[in-house]
C-alpha cells in the first residue's frame, strides 16, 4: 500500500484538532458555552458564568481506577524498559490522555543504548492505522510548537524510518532509519471500533450537554437569588408632589416613612412574589441523573449526598457500570501498551521482532476496587473451599487479582 504522505497526515490532524481541544477545554473547566437564554440578557448572563467539573469528574473517576502493574510471562524483559521511563507518571498520562481524547501516542526512540518513550497527546499527533494490530503504518507528530501554537519540529514515521522535520532551516533536518515494519509511533487507544479506530473519549457528547444543561441552571439560580434576597417592593397612591423614591435605599432600609397628603390619602405598599429557588435544585439533580446515567457515575459522586453511608459492596454494586467500562478500558489500552513494548523491544535489541511473538506477554492491572476488611474475608473464605475442591487453583497470583495485595515471599 502506499504512502499517504507527510502533508495528508498533516490535513487529517488539522481537521480533528479542534475536537481534541474541546474535549481538553471540557477537562480543564475552560470551556465557556455558548448562552441560548432566550429571558436573561447576555450582558447580565455574562456576570454569572458558572463552571462546572462534571466531565472531569467523569474523566478522573476512571483514569484513577485504571493503575498499571506491569507485564506477565515477560519473555522480552519489556518491564526493564518501562522501569527505564518513570513508569509511575508514564502509565498515569498514557491513561489520562486516552481517556480524555479517545486516544494518545507513544513516541518511542532510542538515545544510545536507552530507549525512550514520549507521550504524545491526540491534538498534536495522527496516522494510518492497521486494523489487525493497532499500530501504524504511517505516523505524524508535532514534537514543539512556538507560542502561537505553530510547529517549529514536526515527525513524520514510516516503517524503518523516521524524519525530523525543522521549521527554521538553518537547521538541518534529521533522518533516522531502523528494521521495524511498524512506525515507531505507537496509538494506545480507548475503546476502538469498526467505525472509530481511533477510539472513543471518555468525554461524550451526551455528557457534555448534561453539564451545560447544569451550568445554565446554575447561572439561572444565580440571577434568581439577586431578586430571592431583596424582594421587588412597589408603591401606589402617592402625591404627584411627593419626593422622588430613592429605590437602593427603599431595598436597604428597615424602615420608611410615608405621610398622608393634604386630603388625607396614604399611599399602599406592596411586594412582589418572589421566585423560589426550588425549580433549580430539581433541574440541577435531573442533569446529575443524566449525567451519572452517561458515565456510570452516581449521584454522590457529583456532590449530592446520601444519607447513609456506602459499604465497599454497596459502591462496588452502585458502580457495576463504572465497573464495566473499567474492564474494557483496561483491555483496549493493554493492547496499546502491549504494542509500545512491542515496538521498545524491537529498536532496543535490533531486531524486528514479529508481532504473534509477544501473543504471551499479557498486561496487567491492579482490581479496580480495593478490597476493605470485609471483601477479604470473603475472598479467603471463597480461596479456601475452591482449595478444597481443587488442590491449588487459586494461588497468591490469583488473590492478587482479586484484592491487590502482594503477599510475602
Amino acid at each position: 500500500m502506499a504512502d499517504r504522505g507527510l502533508e495528508y497526515l498533516r490535513n487529517k490532524l488539522t481537521a480533528r484538532k479542534s475536537r481534541v481541544e474541546l474535549r481538553y477545554k471540557q477537562y480543564s473547566m475552560k470551556h465557556v458555552d455558548a448562552s441560548k437564554g432566550i429571558t436573561i440578557p447576555k450582558q447580565l448572563s455574562d456576570q454569572y458564568k458558572a463552571v462546572l467539573g462534571w466531565c472531569t469528574k467523569g474523566v478522573d473517576s476512571l483514569a484513577d481506577r485504571l493503575v498499571f502493574r506491569e507485564f506477565n510471562n515477560d519473555d522480552f524483559e519489556v518491564n526493564e524498559i518501562f522501569q527505564d521511563n518513570n513508569p509511575d507518571v508514564f502509565f498515569d498520562n498514557v491513561v489520562l490522555s486516552a481517556l480524555i481524547a479517545s486516544c494518545a501516542f507513544v513516541y518511542v526512540s532510542k538515545d544510545e543504548d536507552l530507549v525512550r518513550l514520549q507521550v504524545i497527546e491526540a491534538n498534536n499527533a495522527t496516522g494510518i492505522i492497521d486494523p489487525i494490530t493497532g499500530l501504524l503504518t504511517e505516523g505524524y507528530a508535532v514534537l514543539k510548537r512556538d507560542d502561537n501554537g505553530k510547529p517549529i519540529v514536526e515527525a513524520y514515521f514510516r516503517a524503518g524510518q523516521t524524519d525530523i522535520i525543522y521549521a527554521d532551516k538553518k537547521i538541518n533536518d534529521e533522518i533516522h532509519t531502523n528494521d521495524l515494519p511498524y512506525a515507531t509511533l505507537v496509538p494506545v487507544i480507548h475503546r476502538p471500533d469498526a467505525v472509530r479506530p481511533f477510539g472513543r473519549s471518555r468525554i461524550t457528547r451526551a455528557g457534555m450537554y448534561y453539564q451545560k444543561y447544569a451550568k445554565r441552571t446554575l447561572e439561572r439560580a444565580d440571577v434568581t437569588a439577586e431578586f430571592y434576597s431583596f424582594p421587588q417592593k412597589y408603591v401606589t397612591g402617592l402625591s404627584d408632589d411627593s419626593e422622588t423614591l430613592d429605590g437602593w435605599k427603599a431595598t436597604v432600609s428597615s424602615m420608611l416613612q410615608f405621610t398622608k397628603d393634604e386630603d388625607g390619602e396614604k399611599p399602599t405598599l406592596g411586594q412582589f412574589t418572589t421566585s423560589s429557588m426550588s425549580p433549580f435544585t430539581e433541574q440541577l439533580k435531573t442533569a446529575a441523573a443524566g449525567f451519572a446515567g452517561e458515565t456510570g457515575l452516581t449521584l454522590d459522586d457529583l456532590g449530592f449526598a446520601s444519607d447513609n453511608p456506602s459499604s465497599v459492596e454497596a459502591i462496588k454494586a452502585s458502580h457495576e457500570n463504572l465497573r464495566l467500562a473499567g474492564r474494557k478500558a483496561q483491555r483496549s489500552l493493554g493492547s496499546g501498551l502491549l504494542n509500545v513494548a512491542y515496538i521498545a523491544a524491537c529498536l532496543r535489541d535490533d531486531v524486528p521482532y514479529l508481532r504473534y511473538q509477544f501473543n504471551k506477554t499479557i498486561p496487567k492491572w491492579e482490581p479496580l476496587f480495593e478490597a476493605d476488611a470485609s471483601a477479604l474475608s470473603l475472598i479467603g473464605d471463597g480461596a479456601i473451599k475452591l482449595n478444597q475442591a481443587i488442590p491449588n487453583y487459586v494461588n497468591g497470583e490469583v488473590l492478587r487479582d482479586l484484592t491487590g495485595i502482594k503477599g510475602a515471599d
